[in-house]
């Protein structure tokens, strides 16, 4: 967190970012975008914007309680919430052209308040609290609080490039302090607040920025050199990238998606990475699924899911219309399983997975798969919860095709 207040001009740029997401509805990575584009901003200033609207976005309805503003106000009084976030965290209150002040002792008296509320503390929303407490029972309050922690910098070391330990001598020599991750072997945490992609290391294409939770489902993929691996919804295409180095560059690797721009965006980072056996498909309609059928070894689907597992990273969502979506996108959820698992041949293996914690997404929908394909057989899965690991919460499961 922030030792001294911000500037004038970063709590201007606090307050357009927030008044994006909050009134004009903008996703957050987009509303940074169309904020910072074109600004000669110091990393260290754009690091702190991002820390305070993070932490802001991650317990909206605190800081919207303790300062007495309505969220869907903000464009108008988030001078007094940002005066309430400094007071909060004690710090002075900062040097704003326009602001509206705050009285301390009302402040002072709403914190107390509110921490006799602990979902309120936490930064939940009633929709999000009720979801958590009925499918995670004992488990959801730490979850919970977890949730509304800053979350790390994790790194995966590009192995077609070198090793964790080269990796981590590397960004040292360019003033980087990181450290291995236990338990994931190609995970490293940034532990300095450096500038990343300004470095060498990943202009030379050394690392990827990735979650040490989403590096243990590609990790289970367990792709080998030689094999026909399909990544049926690769989005950005991190995972395919892990998997593109546990091939070594030698086999078939498959990403699919249906929007070509994150398919164009993967072919960029491909090329950088060094994953030359990487190969993208847009999936037009069924057929594209159709003519695959019984050719894969692998496939692995990260489907679509509501992302309850990392709203440390991706917090504008606790604010989003996820629990009328929740529905929706299980429904998907059943119908990519049963259509993408088609590409499995026998003795192959499919692995799904999800950013979310909420077992109606993860094991419920294995459960329900494997009770209506008798081909398949379960092997194992595993839920990353965000409090007993540290990092994004995950799920995933892997089965066998037995047959045909």
């Amino acid at each position: 967190m922030l030792t001294y207040p911000l500037s004038g001009h970063a709590c201007d740029l606090t307050l357009n970012v927030l008044t994006l997401v909050l009134n004009d509805g903008k996703p957050l990575d987009r509303a940074y975008s169309l904020n910072f584009s074109g600004l000669k901003l110091a990393p260290e200033e754009q690091a702190r914007v991002t820390t305070v609207v993070g932490d802001i976005l991650r317990r909206l309805n605190l800081y919207c309680f303790i300062s007495d503003i309505e969220p869907e106000k903000f464009e108008r009084e988030g001078s007094k919430l940002l005066n309430a976030w400094h007071h909060f965290h004690g710090l002075e209150r900062p040097k704003m052209q326009y602001s509206l002040q705050i009285n301390e002792s009302e402040v002072d008296q709403r914190i107390e308040q509110a921490k006799a509320n602990l979902p309120l503390w936490d930064g939940c929303p009633e929709w999000l609290d009720e979801i958590g407490s009925k499918q995670l029972g004992e488990k959801w309050s730490a979850e919970r609080a977890a949730l509304a922690m800053a979350p790390k910098r994790f790194l995966r070391v590009n192995e077609l490039k070198g090793d964790r330990e080269q990796l981590i001598a590397q960004l040292a020599k360019e003033s980087v302090t990181a450290i291995a991750v236990a338990g994931v072997d190609s995970a490293v945490e940034v532990t300095s607040n450096s500038a990343l992609f300004r470095t060498e290391a990943f202009k030379q294409g050394w690392f990827e920025q990735q979650d040490a939770g989403s590096q243990k489902v590609a990790e289970a993929v367990g792709a080998k050199p030689g094999m026909r691996v399909v990544d049926a919804c690769a989005g950005a295409g991190g995972k395919t990238l892990h998997i593109a180095a546990q091939m070594q560059g030698k086999g078939r690797l498959l990403a699919m998606d249906v929007e070509q721009w994150k398919l164009d965006n993967l072919k960029t980072r491909a090329k950088r990475a060094a994953a030359h056996n990487v190969e993208t498909r847009i999936i037009k309609s069924s057929k594209t699924i159709k003519r695959l059928k019984l050719t894969a070894d692998r496939v692995l689907l990260d489907v679509p899911c509501s992302g309850l597992g990392v709203l440390k990273r991706n917090p504008d969502a606790k604010w989003r219309d996820t629990a009328e979506r929740l529905p929706v996108l299980v429904e998907l959820q059943k119908h990519i399983l049963q259509s993408y698992s088609r590409m499995v041949k026998v003795d192959g293996i499919l692995i799904y997975a999800t950013c979310s914690i909420m077992p109606q997404e993860n094991r419920q929908q294995v459960d329900e798969f494997l009770a209506e394909n008798s081909h398949f057989e379960f092997m194992d899965d595993e839920t990353i919860l965000v409090a007993e690991h540290g990092f994004d919460g995950f799920y995933l499961a892997r089965m066998r095709r037995t047959a045909e």
